[in-house]
């Protein structure tokens, strides 16, 4: 499974690792992804949410049916 997050759509960023000698090796740094649980009123059911620290608070701000909305207008499947 991929590290990606359903709501913001972050995804690992890479670069350079830079040793003391200047030796520069690949790296990458992976988002802060999260499994959590909304409760889902619409559908009156929990949904599970692979989310990153910046997509649960999108979701306390703007609220789960927005978000879950915008989600499935991209064709996220839920």
């Amino acid at each position: 499974m991929s590290v990606r997050c359903q709501v913001t759509g972050k995804k690992p960023g890479y670069g350079n690792q830079i040793s003391h000698s200047h030796r520069k090796t690949r790296r990458r740094w992976l988002p802060n992804v999260q499994n959590k649980r909304y409760w889902f009123p619409a559908e009156n059911r929990w949904i599970r949410l692979r989310v990153s620290t910046k997509g649960m608070k999108t979701i306390e701000k703007r609220g789960i049916d927005a978000v879950v909305a915008d989600m499935r207008a991209r064709g996220e499947r839920i």
